[in-house]
């Protein structure tokens, strides 16, 4: 795409303009054919905007709204009081056509049910998902999904997820044939529950999806599937599951080495090695969930990420908006219906 426009909700997470304004910074800089839509207070745009070069400040435009969707807000009550809201005029602009893609930082609940009225989902997609990347081994990454969105799925929405989650690995990754495999507690035909089995039936009579059969847990960050497909409850909790133990096993290292001179040394030896592995598995830089199966791309940070990793989701907005993905989506969805009858 030549030009390509991002709404961002300035006000959003947990440090707000704070981390987003200089991770847009860096991402006009980074994109030299972006343009950003700054959504939230006139006071703080205009004062930030004014501080830049003036190549940049000519690649933003700012959407002055009064109110903010604080991140313990009942979602419902955002959606039907906060219409002048940052986090709503982004979803605005998306739906108006005016921006490309939007991303917000702010209260997940909150985003999620703004975005389902606004944008709508894609025909033949009943819910949209969250779906993010994690690192696997020999620098690989998997798409997993659902993370949270839906935390009760039938058979049918897993499977639409599957179908989401391959055109994403494919169009975004460059990914062919992704290998499509669903999270379950065995990987024995007999094992899960019903709406796991049926979700396998009709992966396996789809030739569209290059289906591979059940994962467990411990094969998420293998090489075995380019994407897993689970519900929002079990997907969330492996997720953070995640990023806690990458968190944990430097916390750990750094205080055993405190203990006794002899771990300060093996500790010293350690923990640039360690600090590898952490770089890698370091959540910010899978920074950026998206809300896919929208009439409209909406990428999702972390409501603590640093402005570093705003950056990242930012970059994931611009991915998916240069591969049009939602049209993908839909023409794939409307093949596979096809097979299907």
């Amino acid at each position: 795409m030549s030009h390509l426009t991002i709404a961002l909700d300035i006000m959003g997470g947990d440090h707000g303009p704070h981390i987003i304004l200089p991770a847009a910074k860096k991402a006009l800089q980074e994109f030299p054919h972006l343009k950003i839509i700054l959504c939230g207070p006139q006071t703080i745009m205009s004062e930030w905007v004014n501080t830049l070069p003036v190549t940049l400040q000519t690649r933003i435009v700012t959407s002055d709204c009064p109110q903010s969707v604080a991140m313990d807000e009942s979602p419902t009550q955002a959606f039907r009081q906060k219409k002048q809201s940052s986090m709503r005029r982004m979803l605005d602009l998306v739906n108006e056509q005016q921006a490309d893609a939007c991303v917000s930082a702010g209260n997940t609940g909150a985003l999620l049910t703004m975005a389902f009225y606004v944008l709508k989902t894609l025909p033949g997609i009943h819910r949209p998902a969250l779906v993010s990347k994690v690192p696997v081994a020999d620098n690989g990454r998997v798409y997993l999904l659902d993370l949270g969105a839906n935390v009760n799925c039938d058979s049918e929405v897993l499977f639409q997820y599957a179908v989401m989650g391959s055109v994403l690995a494919e169009q975004v990754d460059d990914v062919p044939k992704p290998k499509v495999a669903l999270l379950n507690v065995g990987v024995e035909d007999i094992k899960g529950n019903d709406q796991v089995k049926q979700t396998a039936s009709s992966l396996l009579s789809t030739q569209a999806i290059n289906y591979i059969g059940f994962v467990e847990g411990n094969d998420i960050f293998t090489e075995k599937a380019d994407v897993i497909v689970t519900d929002g409850f079990v997907g969330n909790i492996a997720l953070k599951s995640w990023e806690g133990l990458a968190s944990f096993v430097i916390q750990e290292v750094k205080t055993a080495s405190q203990q006794n001179w002899w771990r300060k040394i093996l500790a010293a030896i350690a923990l640039p090695l360690l600090k590898v592995i952490y770089t890698k598995m370091k959540p910010d830089q899978y920074n950026g969930a998206s809300l896919i199966g929208l009439r409209g791309i909406v990428v999702k940070s972390h409501g603590n990420a640093s402005s570093e990793a705003f950056l990242y989701a930012i970059r994931q907005a611009v991915r998916e908006a240069e591969m049009q993905v939602p049209d993908k989506i839909k023409d794939k969805i409307e093949a596979v219906l096809m097979e299907r009858h």
